[in-house]
């Protein structure tokens, strides 16, 4: 299998709703609770393209450019960008998408990278 089809293969969607519990006192999703929610799209992305132990060693800049509502359906997407001898990069997409109607817009967007482990936690090739 090729690169681009391990990377095409490996994309994460993932759909989740926006209820109260999650929101802030403005009404929308925690900050914290975002990156949650994109660290653990990343882990799966990282780990569905390289089927290893993967470890989150850091996050870049994310963007946060529009609050997300409660009462809304979110969609993240995360896709590699990145493949180094033993790190990824894989980036998270946050778009909006209204409950009754087709307006979607993206809300946040970051960047993550993450590094194979073996049962020692020393780093290994990601590409065998």
């Amino acid at each position: 299998m090729t690169l681009e089809e391990r990377i095409r293969k490996s994309e994460t969607r993932i759909f989740k709703a926006v209820f109260p519990n999650t929101t802030n006192h403005y009404d929308t999703l925690f900050g914290g609770a975002a990156m949650q929610l994109m660290d653990e799209v990343a882990f799966i992305t990282a780990t569905r393209f390289s089927r290893q132990r993967m470890v989150t060693v850091s996050s870049d800049k994310i963007d946060f450019n529009k609050p997300i509502p409660a009462g809304t359906i979110i969609e993240l997407v995360g896709t590699v960008t990145k493949v180094g001898n033993t790190s990824i990069k894989v980036r998270v997409e946050i778009d909006i998408e209204q409950m009754y109607s087709d307006h979607r817009e993206n809300a946040i967007r970051g960047e993550f990278t993450f590094v194979a482990i073996d049962e020692n936690k020393q780093p290994v090739s990601i590409l065998k």
